[in-house]
């Protein structure tokens, strides 16, 4: 979880083509099956901690950027500076593992009330694993993601598969449930449900519930928030917080 939360979260994906609806992804662990839409672009500085049992991980800063490519798929990358700090040892801070991923969604029905997506990420080895700031091998993250949306609510969930290469790490499930609120166009707020099955021997899987929303400023500037922590499996405390900007191409 600790470098799955330094390479951005999921990704983790993204948000926000439209501020005045409810969307997932970032500062969400579950994400949503909307793209960016075609020509029009998406940029986060953020920050994540991650505090569990033997250390705390953070991941800042940290930038994403995303990109509508084609009808209803979009590009994606994060690129964090890690820190990891063992309970009983010394600090150590560098570039994490930096991920790629495309967004697809193939189902869009009733003005956009019904989604579904897929959203394949890669986590290329790009931290030094031996200084624990990465996984040491590349490894691919596989999810399905669904949204639903009633009047001001909108429901995401979804998970999928981690496949993991690296010596001593675990091929692993994951998924979750968001529902978050519009109480007007500037204010969202969302609770969610996430679990994580074990990664490797010594990182055992957890059962996260996280809160959080946007403030949007503008339509083109907006403030993200969450913080939760482990309700079942291994204890963790999480938090994020960011910037986010988007524009759309110049007519």
């Amino acid at each position: 979880m600790r470098r799955w939360i330094g390479c951005g979260v999921v990704a983790i994906g993204t948000l926000i083509a439209g501020l005045a609806s409810c969307l997932a992804g970032p500062p969400f662990f579950t994400d949503d099956p909307e793209p960016v839409e075609l020509g029009h672009n998406e940029f986060y500085v953020f920050g994540t901690l991650d505090r569990a049992d033997d250390a705390s991980t953070i991941a800042g800063p940290a930038i994403e950027y995303n990109r509508g490519i084609a009808p209803d798929t979009q590009f994606h990358v994060v690129v964090p500076m890690t820190w990891n700090a063992p309970n009983h040892g010394t600090a150590t801070s560098g570039l994490g593992d930096t991920e790629f991923g495309i967004k697809y969604r193939f189902v869009n029905r009733n003005d956009g009330a019904l989604q579904m997506g897929v959203f394949p990420m890669v986590e290329l080895a790009t931290g030094s694993a031996r200084r624990g700031l990465g996984n040491g091998r590349t490894w691919y993250r596989l999810p399905l993601w669904i949204q639903k949306s009633v009047g001001a609510w909108t429901f995401d969930g979804g998970g999928g598969f981690i496949v993991n290469p690296a010596p001593d790490m675990y091929d692993a499930s994951f998924g979750g449930a968001l529902a978050q609120y519009a109480f007007d166009p500037r204010l969202t707020l969302g609770v969610e449900l996430f679990r994580q099955n074990a990664l490797a021997a010594d990182q055992p899987g957890y059962t996260l519930l996280n809160f959080g929303g946007y403030l949007n400023f503008s339509q083109s500037f907006s403030l993200l928030f969450s913080a939760g922590g482990s309700v079942a499996g291994a204890r963790h405390t999480v938090g994020y917080i960011g910037l986010y900007w988007t524009w759309s191409p110049a007519r």
